[in-house]
């Protein structure tokens, strides 16, 4: 049995990961809701069933989700894409959203995602694994530094969204 936590074990055969299909969309909006409330962001989310069903489960779809089980209980997901290093001259693969329910946390859900997408990383021959993380969640913070992480600090992330996408790209 692997250590997933300092108070909590559980065995591999507990922790299950598939790719997420059209029939768990409400789950993914339910992870969404959730994740955004605990981001204190409760009334950001604009997505809809509808809008997760186009984007997610389209044909073509740039996106792509996930479901952690423990048994038959789903307790956790993701979402991420493949993004493109120049420098590298390879993809990468970028985490969008990770989640794992606060009851369900400490018992290797979390882990277990990151280990699926490392997997899959290399077997898409991505040079790089990416994601951002709140600077106050500690505990994802501390998380990611336990399994070897490294913090980019000297990247500062910029956003164009919203109205102020809209009047940039309507200059002339």
């Amino acid at each position: 049995m692997k250590d997933y936590g300092k108070n909590k074990q559980k065995s591999d055969a507990m922790i299950q990961i598939r790719p997420a299909v059209v029939d768990d969309v409400a789950t993914i909006l339910h992870f969404i809701n959730e994740l955004a409330i605990y981001e204190k962001e409760p009334d950001a989310v604009e997505a809809t069933e509808e809008k997760l069903i186009n984007t997610l489960f389209c044909e073509g779809a740039t996106a792509h989700a996930l479901l952690c089980f423990d048994g038959d209980k789903v307790i956790g997901f993701a979402v991420y894409f493949f993004n493109y290093s120049t420098w590298l001259g390879k993809n990468g693969l970028y985490l969008e959203d990770l989640y794992v329910s606060p009851d369900s946390r400490g018992q290797g859900a979390g882990k277990a995602i990151m280990k699926y997408l490392a997997n899959l990383a290399l077997k898409r021959k991505c040079g790089r694994f990416e994601w951002v993380v709140l600077d106050w969640n500690k505990p994802a913070i501390d998380f990611y530094d336990s399994i070897g992480a490294k913090p980019q600090n000297e990247w500062i992330i910029y956003r164009l969204t919203g109205e102020a996408l809209k009047e940039f790209a309507a200059e002339a």
